[in-house]
């Protein structure tokens, strides 16, 4: 069912991550014990970077969330959840500190008119900075009803849309999963860490 009171698209500079982490915590960790929350693997403890020329995507919604670290640490996140992406110019980045200092990966593909492309995808992230504009978005909804198979806890806050779009997509996330990631023209090289995606 549809809300039309809504405004059928939004554009602007946008933080997605505008949640009250405090209280999302609480109420996300419960519903994280409760199975609610999608949490399939164990993050490392290094965040990474992912950018992106544009991301254009259907089926989106957003709540908040928890990730587990292998050392049980818990890291507030906002899960992001896309059923269709297709991503310009994509770059994912991350740096290590290892024995030998510091080590960075650098991952770019999606260039030109070959675009990277995820099916389900699922970000757990800490920030997100982009132009952004969503269709037919419902903006306070309960997180167990959000348009998207994925969803979160009753009672938590959430977001959804039809489509979204993200020019000039910056985010920072602990975790990354899709059921299909196709990254076409993909590059890898090892840096320094003086060198990420923005």
């Amino acid at each position: 069912m549809k809300f039309r009171t809504f405004a059928r698209s939004h554009a602007g500079r946008l933080v997605l991550t505008a949640i009250p982490v405090a209280a999302a915590v609480t109420l996300v960790t419960a519903g994280v014990a409760q199975g609610a929350v999608p949490v399939s693997f164990a993050v490392s403890g290094s965040q990474f970077q992912i950018g992106a020329s544009s991301l254009e995507g259907t089926g989106f919604s957003q709540y908040a969330g928890v990730a587990e670290d292998t050392a049980g640490k818990s890291h507030a996140v906002a899960i992001a959840n896309i059923k269709s992406a297709t991503l310009h110019d994509l770059c994912q980045s991350v740096v290590t500190d290892t024995p030998l200092g510091k080590v960075g990966v650098l991952i770019t593909a999606g260039g030109g008119d070959k675009p990277a492309t995820a099916s389900d995808l699922q970000i757990g992230m800490t920030g997100l900075k982009g132009d952004s504009s969503f269709g037919h978005i419902r903006i306070g909804v309960d997180a167990s009803t959000v348009n998207t198979k994925a969803k979160g806890s009753a009672g938590d806050f959430a977001q959804d849309a039809d489509t979204v779009t993200i020019k000039n997509l910056q985010q920072t996330a602990w975790s990354t999963q899709a059921s299909v990631f196709t990254l076409t023209g993909m590059t890898m090289k090892l840096t320094d860490g003086s060198k990420g995606c923005f």
